[in-house]
């Protein structure tokens, strides 16, 4: 299969704060001189600002960035806010240009960037359909042949007629995503915009991607569910930092993410990526069984306590009440289910010393032999109150066998991520005769 990408030492730099006339002056002269085959009259400046000193007041977004996409390929771009993802995606789609380095495309490309990008708020979603497709490439002949079936994928077409500007954000990334499935391109290039949409609308829109895949066309694709890079993408490339840090099979990276933010185990006071306030901090977590021992490892259906250990750094502050929240993920980054006494009705608060544990007792865990992976959070209030401390990827728990159903059997962490108690039982038939005799076999 032929390269259709062709990325080469990219780099993209940012300045911070205001934007002033030097930068579009500068850039004009370098273009100017590139295209008469002359130095960048900026080199020296430019070489002074690669230090990164504070008062150059620059970030590298990009930095040396290299890698191929080839024909075909459907890569899936992963990595932390700020890694680098949507600036790259912006190179690809022309819509801001590289500092350094060059990327290479072959081919009709449609993006799907940001929410409405293109649209006219006061045109209406008929109107901006055609602008919009034509603006990706699309004839009107095209464009008419194809707008009933852009206006039933989008399902806003109650509201074609009615100016976008009173659209919600997810009847307009409606329409922008099934303008741009439509355009039928070569290089489809998504940003983390289907999160914006319902499920049922993401489903539609992931069952559309897998279609243009599976007709072998190229497709860059950002998004934070793993799931979804795991089942749509045959590549991965992980970001770190504005730095291509891995570039193999969707798993691999996906894998490589995951594991570069390692759980950490033990003393937590260590961790600066954590958010909140600070007048309480987790310091270590816990798990003990029912007895009150310590355990580095649970069973599914057993009675576990999870110990959130903390600092009050502000005793003389009193708080009413605190909520703290437990959120159970999987090592693909999956979120499982929530705790949190605010479900439960329990007090915390008040109380809170300068040091102590919230405890929260999970009975008949309901989880499969897998490994799993533990975020807290406490504040105070459950909506619009401070964050006193948020840790994502706090601690591991690993789940081994167990006895959950009572039967001896458990199903695999592939058949589902969590287990669910229940009781079968026959009902006898309607009158009318007894239902039809089935041959299949379950599994």
């Amino acid at each position: 299969m032929s390269v259709v990408i062709r990325i080469e030492n990219l780099s993209k730099r940012y300045r911070l704060g205001s934007i002033d006339r030097r930068m579009l002056y500068e850039d004009l002269q370098r273009r100017w001189a590139k295209l008469l085959g002359k130095e960048d009259p900026f080199a020296f400046v430019n070489e002074s600002r690669k230090t990164g000193t504070p008062e150059t007041k620059e970030i590298w977004a990009l930095k040396d960035v290299n890698f191929e996409v080839r024909d075909g390929d459907v890569v899936g771009i992963i990595g932390r806010n700020g890694s680098g993802k949507s600036t790259l995606l912006k190179i690809l789609s022309k819509i801001t240009a590289p500092t350094e380095g060059s990327a290479m495309i072959k081919g009709r490309v449609a993006s799907l960037l940001e929410v409405g990008t293109g649209f006219h708020p006061e045109l209406t979603g008929r109107d901006n359909v055609y602008m919009n497709a034509s603006i990706l490439g699309m004839t009107k002949a095209e464009i008419d042949g194809k707008f009933d079936e852009i206006v039933d994928f989008s399902g806003v077409e109650k509201f074609i007629d009615t100016p976008v500007k009173r659209y919600s954000s997810g009847m307009m990334v409606r329409l922008a995503f099934a303008v741009a499935a439509h355009l039928d391109p070569e290089i489809l290039i998504i940003d983390e915009v289907l999160a914006v949409g319902d499920s049922a609308f993401q489903q539609k829109c992931l069952g559309r991607m897998s279609k243009v895949a599976r007709e072998g066309r190229t497709i860059l694709f950002v998004s934070h569910q793993a799931a979804a890079v795991e089942n749509l993408c045959t590549r991965g490339v992980v970001l770190e930092n504005g730095q291509l840090k891995f570039d193999g099979t969707q798993t691999e990276a996906i894998s490589y993410y995951v594991n570069s933010y390692t759980p950490h185990t033990g003393d937590l006071r260590e961790r600066t990526d954590r958010g909140g306030r600070g007048q309480i901090r987790f310091t270590a977590i816990e798990f003990r069984d029912r007895e009150g021992r310590a355990i580095t490892s649970a069973y599914a259906g057993q009675d576990i306590d999870i110990v959130l250990h903390y600092e009050n750094n502000a005793p003389h502050i009193v708080h009413p009440n605190l909520f703290a929240r437990i959120t159970i993920k999987t090592d693909l980054d999956v979120p499982v289910f929530v705790q949190s006494n605010l479900y439960t009705g329990d007090n915390l608060g008040a109380q809170v010393g300068e040091s102590g544990a919230f405890v929260c007792r999970l009975e008949r865990l309901p989880l499969p032999p897998s490994s799993f992976r533990l975020s807290c959070l406490i504040c105070t209030a459950p909506l619009g109150g401070v964050v006193l401390d948020d840790l994502d990827n706090a601690a591991e728990l690993p789940v081994e066998g167990g006895d959950f159903f009572g039967s001896g059997l458990l199903p695999s962490v592939h058949q589902g991520v969590a287990l669910a108690a229940g009781h079968w039982s026959l009902e006898p038939s309607a009158v009318g005769g007894t239902p039809a005799k089935s041959e299949a076999a379950c599994s």
